[in-house]
């Protein structure tokens, strides 16, 4: 951040982007970043983010003012929080920009000083608002001639002395810059996110929509579908055998692949992986997974294809709601039955059902037989694991997997346990370690 540090004090960076024109000498390019709040107090935190604005044609100052700096730059504080509360991020840890000419979205990923993370969307155009007609922080004099910041076709020869002067001394605008629904995105999860990347996919109604992919220290990955009224999480999977914190992601929009990597693994996942919303409309219409859709005819969840014609395809979707009414009656729908997988084990060894987390919207539980016991599902990772207590033991039978969503129930997978001996004791079924645990739902998935 070495060209920023003649007008920021600091400056610890999070991403830049070059923000489209329909003329190219009006193109800007905006940086995030934070800075030391050499100001604070002892109750306030260290850093503050921000954003600026250069004209990307900026050749630079005159030899006596701002030499080694930007002629068109200025910067504004940018707020993450809910407006209701005084609870702020202040430190934004990395940004990434989704654009169009003048439209578009940045999203930050923040922290706190006690490191919760958090993620804020703003709206291009309303950046750029504020960067047009705030004033300036403590200057108080009319502003003659070009507004500081402004982007002009001559870039061969600096702005007057007066501007130079201004930008100089007054480079921070006043308005603040406030995220989307003023507070973060309503993400239900404790995960701790370390790195954010996005992708845009196109809908079979012809609108694009905003997909947010989080990765998290303990080596997961959040798919998100992100509107201007909410965040839904689409998936939660996890990749790799090491748990670990995932430290780099991207997308090759291409090929439709996204790319995460750790300190010692890199994975590849496709962005429209379809299958793994099960075989079913329901499954498939409440994922609300823009990348895919319902297949009647294959009876199939089906990518959407490059070129796909909005007024001949026959693909189906509803992602501005959880609601599957274009499946059919809930009330005439029946639960298809899985077959049971077999399962032997000894009596004095430990026992792993998993069960594959299609939607993070259900609510799953175990049923054994006729439906007259039910065990709790205890999800860890990308599985729920059947959990015994002491008043339901393991014994032989037939253990199946349910999942209830906007009033259907399915069966995710079934198995039936038969141990060569007595029913298996609670206290070694519970000795399983989460390591353990999410290393078998990985496992389980592959």
């Amino acid at each position: 951040m070495r060209l920023l540090a003649p007008l920021t004090p600091d400056p610890q960076f999070a991403g830049a982007a070059l923000i489209p024109a329909s003329h190219k000498h009006k193109e800007e390019i905006y940086f995030m970043f934070s800075e030391v709040n050499k100001t604070a107090s002892v109750d306030e935190e260290l850093y503050r983010a921000r954003i600026a604005r250069v004209c990307l044609t900026d050749q630079g100052g005159a030899k006596n003012i701002l030499p080694d700096s930007w002629t068109t730059f200025l910067k504004a504080r940018v707020m993450c929080g809910n407006g209701n509360t005084a609870q702020q991020y202040n430190n934004i840890k990395q940004a990434y920009v989704l654009t169009s000419q003048r439209t578009g979205i940045m999203y930050g990923l923040f922290s706190n000083a006690w490191e919760t993370t958090v993620v804020c969307a703003y709206s291009i155009e309303d950046i750029d608002q504020a960067f047009s007609t705030s004033k300036l922080k403590g200057y108080n004099s009319p502003l003659i001639g070009q507004r500081p910041g402004t982007c002009t076709v001559n870039t061969t020869t600096p702005p007057n002395t007066k501007t130079l002067e201004v930008i100089r001394d007054h480079p921070e605008i006043e308005d603040v810059i406030r995220p989307i629904g003023y507070a973060p995105l309503d993400l239900p999860t404790d995960d701790h996110f370390t790195h954010i990347v996005m992708g845009t996919a196109l809908a079979v109604n012809g609108e694009h929509y905003s997909v947010v992919y989080l990765g998290t220290e303990q080596g997961k990955v959040l798919k998100v579908l992100h509107t201007f009224d909410e965040a839904f999480i689409i998936s939660q999977f996890s990749l790799f055998h090491n748990e670990g914190p995932v430290l780099s992601m991207a997308i090759d929009s291409q090929k439709g692949h996204l790319y995460v990597g750790t300190s010692t693994e890199i994975q590849r996942v496709p962005l429209a992986d379809c299958s793994r919303y099960g075989d079913s409309c329901r499954e498939c219409i409440l994922s609300r997974d823009p990348y895919c859709g319902w297949d009647r005819a294959k009876r199939k969840c089906l990518a959407i294809p490059a070129g796909y014609n909005i007024s001949t395809g026959a693909l189906s979707q509803n992602l501005d709601q959880s609601n599957a009414s274009i499946c059919g009656d809930v009330k005439a729908m029946k639960s298809r039955a899985t077959v049971p997988k077999d399962v032997v084990i000894n009596s004095k060894g430990p026992v792993l059902l998993p069960c594959p987390v299609r939607s993070y919207h259900a609510t799953y539980r175990w049923e054994k037989d006729d439906c007259s016991k039910h065990y709790p599902c205890t999800i860890s990772g990308t599985s729920c694991v059947l959990a015994p207590t002491p008043e339901l033991p393991l014994k032989e039978g037939v253990f199946r997997c349910m999942a209830v969503e906007d009033g259907f129930k399915q069966e995710v997978v079934s198995y039936r346990l038969v141990f060569n001996g007595s029913p298996l004791p609670v206290s070694l079924a519970s000795t399983l370690s989460v390591s353990v645990l999410l290393a078998a739902s990985t496992l389980w998935l592959l």
